[in-house]
């Protein structure tokens, strides 16, 4: 089920062109839309008038509310078409327009959110913003009517003081977005930052931890995946047990909240609460794809099966929900259904009981907090598990693995009658960059529990964007949906593809893989580098021109893209031995070692791709032969996570076919046995043909 509009005897507007379905959400809107472009941009110059611009997401909640109060209200909508031209964004498709305009709107109004709304000149320059407006004045923020007469009104009668603040804001808009003037100017010699930058931001994530509820920070609260992971690998480089604790204790948290689809897996977009309780509905795939990894690495570190069975019922509700019939991964899913956010996951308890029988009455209560008040609105229950397995199991008086199996039991029962209410919508458009994400995710979970269909699933999007979405064979484009791909990409969309593709390698030894990465990069350093300082910008150098040139750095809800193409050139160094790929990924770690300093917690991505170089990152390369599903467990298990286990087939690793992959080259396996060999900097050791030999090369 699409968020297509639904039939309106309204005309269509411009939207209907569009392939985004939160564009087309508003095409029978009464507001004379324009998607971002030129015909808005110089009408907008033509007559003089300002720019409306709304910006928002077809799962995002408040955009809905926002649209049904004021944009299908002809009253409103015949003031926006008088006095603006109103132009509809969708932040998914868009993130360069996004991010300027989210840096606009904290300066103007000192927080962000979506809906957007801002207010620019006819030259793209911000001078009001804020998020949602409601139709009345309430919850402290003015009626949308009178700040679009405002916003008017300021216009017309003062566009000198209009022209005077919006140049302001956009110093300070350019400033935010790290312009080259505003980056450390390096010399020749640099050397990137030493690991003990890893114990400041420990530091800092333990002052900000949760210690009764897990997490960092408080409601609304959402789930960070990079810095779980980083506290991991803390504790794998350092054994440093309140890094473990931190991580341990909020994959478990978050798995037992209902944050976490109890019946259908995968992960809301944040919790509304500080205890992972009541979730934001909405399910989105990048943040599925980055907790994946965490209770993967998770798994590995503590042994836990839970850990591993989250990651499992992640990817599955994947696979189950979320592929396109040409390959790629949807995007997102809604919070809403039939109009009410959390239609779809809440509960009465006499239905629980009717599909499961009064006999397991006490066994919902306890397990999935039905025997607690109701913690939703309209006196209903999201289901959730309210204390640890071990604590519940307790309460019924058997063992985790009976409660486990009669949980199991009842699941389905749930599940199916739950599968028979009106869905919430799908964002159906499918984004290179979190496929990228989600390749990575599903890859290595198709090598940590043994699923080839998690494998298949990666190959099938590695091969759509590869193809579908680089149609001239080189350059990526961004977004597609019903047989349209279209809208320049940008460094996100190259970054996390790259990485996918490494990391898809690794579980499956196609060298097509490397690569097309290797390709991917090329664009990067011609279109992306920033040839004054170090990195990258957000936008290509023949980008349409915007009011700044955004640089992605410091985690969001994403990961940075340059700490993740940083990584990715590190790996490639390592790979392919062209060691300029390692001096320009430093160069750039050097320049901003002040900044991961100064708040090492918002640069979580970086600061994983520093450990993966700076600890001296073993890589494991295993020959094919008798024994080699022993060797590859033994390389997967004793590594650290930061580590790489490469296979190569018999016989190639001769030169055909790795050539251009110095690691691989050479590395044949002895007589018919297969042969692990460590390799750590341009050194690699002697071959091994026995497990316990790996493990002490490995030094676990």
């Amino acid at each position: 089920m699409t968020n297509d509009a639904k039939k309106n005897p309204r005309p269509a507007n411009r939207l209907a062109g569009e392939t985004s379905p939160y564009l087309l959400q508003h095409q029978h809107n009464p507001v004379d839309w324009y998607p971002w472009g030129d015909e808005a941009l110089e009408r907008s110059k033509a007559e003089n008038k300002p720019i409306f611009l709304s910006i928002g997401y077809s799962a995002c909640h408040w955009c809905h509310v926002m649209e049904h109060e004021s944009f299908e209200n002809e009253d409103v909508a015949q003031f926006m078409n008088e006095n603006f031209v109103n132009i509809k964004v969708d932040r998914e498709e868009r993130p360069d327009l996004d991010d300027i305009y989210m840096k606009a709107t904290q300066v103007l109004s000192g927080h962000g959110g979506w809906p957007m709304s801002v207010f620019l000149t006819p030259d793209k320059k911000p001078y009001h913003a804020g998020t949602y407006y409601p139709l009345v004045a309430r919850y402290g923020q003015p009626g949308f009517p009178d700040v679009l007469g405002t916003m008017s009104n300021a216009w017309r009668n003062t566009p000198d003081q209009v022209e005077e603040r919006a140049e302001k804001v956009l110093a300070h808009v350019q400033q935010l977005t790290l312009s080259s003037e505003h980056l450390p100017d390096l010399g020749p010699d640099v050397e990137r930052p030493q690991l003990d930058i890893m114990d400041v931001a420990m530091e800092q994530l333990a002052q900000l931890f949760d210690p009764q509820h897990g997490g960092f920070g408080g409601p609304p609260k959402f789930p960070h995946g990079d810095s779980i992971r980083l506290a991991l690998w803390q504790h794998a480089m350092t054994e440093d047990p309140q890094a473990l604790r931190m991580a341990e204790h909020t994959l478990d948290c978050m798995a037992r909240g209902g944050i976490y689809d109890q019946l259908g897996g995968g992960f809301a977009r944040y919790s509304t609460d500080g205890e992972w309780a009541i979730p934001h509905f909405e399910k989105m795939l990048y943040d599925n794809a980055l907790l994946v990894p965490a209770y993967l690495e998770a798994a590995r570190m503590t042994g836990r099966e839970d850990f591993s069975r989250v990651a499992r019922e992640c990817c599955e509700w994947v696979l189950r929900e979320m592929v396109d019939e040409a390959g790629g991964l949807w995007s997102t899913q809604d919070a809403d259904s039939e109009g009410e956010e959390g239609k779809f996951f809440a509960w009465q308890r006499d239905d629980v009981l009717s599909l499961v029988g009064e006999q397991n009455a006490q066994l919902v209560d306890i397990c999935w907090g039905l025997g607690l008040p109701r913690n939703f609105e309209g006196n209903s229950w999201v289901l959730l598990r309210p204390k640890p397995d071990e604590e519940l199991a307790a309460e019924l008086g058997c063992t985790q693995g009976e409660m486990t199996a009669r949980l199991d039991a009842l699941r389905p029962l749930l599940f199916e009658a739950r599968d028979k209410r009106i869905h919430p919508g799908t964002d159906d458009k499918v984004l290179v960059s979190w496929n990228g994400l989600m390749i990575s995710a599903l890859a290595s979970s198709s090598t940590a529990l043994g699923e080839p269909r998690f494998l298949a699933a990666a190959q099938r999007a590695a091969d759509f964007c590869l193809t579908v979405m680089r149609p001239d064979g080189k350059r990526l484009l961004a977004t597609y949906r019903n047989g349209r791909a279209h809208i320049q990409a940008t460094l996100a969309d190259y970054a996390y593809l790259a990485a996918g593709l490494l990391d898809l390698f690794e579980a499956d030894g196609d060298l097509r893989w490397p690569r097309a990465v290797r390709e991917l990069c090329d664009v990067v350093r011609e279109h992306f580098a920033d040839s004054e300082r170090a990195g990258f910008f957000f936008t290509a150098d023949d980008h349409e021109d915007l009011v700044a040139r955004p640089r992605d750095l410091e985690d969001g809800a994403l990961p940075s893209s340059n700490a993740v193409m940083l990584d990715v050139f590190h790996r490639m160094a390592h790979l392919t031995g062209d060691l300029s790929l390692r001096d320009e990924a430093d160069r750039a770690l050097a320049m901003l070692e002040p900044f991961m300093r100064r708040a090492p917690s918002a640069f979580s991505r970086m600061l994983l791709a520093l450990q993966r170089v700076a600890a001296g990152s073993p890589t494991v390369v295993v020959a094919d032969g008798r024994g080699a599903d022993a060797l590859r467990a033994v390389a997967r298990s004793a590594s650290p996570p930061w580590g790489a286990v490469f296979e190569v087939g018999a016989g190639s690793a001769s030169g055909d076919g790795v050539a251009d992959l110095p690691l691989l080259n050479g590395k044949l396996g002895r007589g018919d046995a297969a042969t692990a060999y460590v390799c750590r900097g341009g050194t690699c050791s002697e071959p091994v043909t026995d497990p316990n030999a790996l493990i002490a090369q490995l030094g676990r």
